[in-house]
């Protein structure tokens, strides 16, 4: 039973974590073609690229079977997808407005796919 003298938990927040073959070619992709950051503790098995308040785990052949699905927010995504068309990224799903988001999606070398998204129109 939960005790209701306490208050609940609070949850920081979630980073998803992405497998991937090859790390050297995961990192570049993230920091050249996505604009992330790597962080300063990351090895060639496990690191962690950033952009902003979004984070993804890399982890090299372990911690799931590849191929995930992530969600990112942001605040305009018409303005990211031309970032990313002039950074050379191919873009899998263009701008393309749903009743949740307007949302574009982008897949990695190592096939997960973000999808990136902003308020509806």
């Amino acid at each position: 039973m939960v005790d209701s003298t306490k208050p609940p938990v609070r949850f920081e927040g979630g980073q998803p974590i992405l497998r991937v073959e090859d790390m050297e070619r995961a990192v570049r992709f993230y920091i050249d073609r996505l604009g992330f950051k790597n962080v300063d503790w990351g090895t060639d098995e496990f690191t962690s690229v950033n952009r902003d308040r979004a984070g993804i785990y890399l982890c090299r052949q372990g911690q799931g079977a590849g191929k995930a699905w992530l969600w990112i927010g942001v605040q305009d995504v018409e303005r990211l997808h031309e970032e990313y068309v002039a950074r050379g990224v191919a873009i899998r799903m263009p701008p393309t407005n749903f009743p949740w988001a307007l949302e574009m999606h982008v897949e990695d070398p190592d096939g997960n796919v973000i999808r990136f998204g902003s308020d509806p129109k």
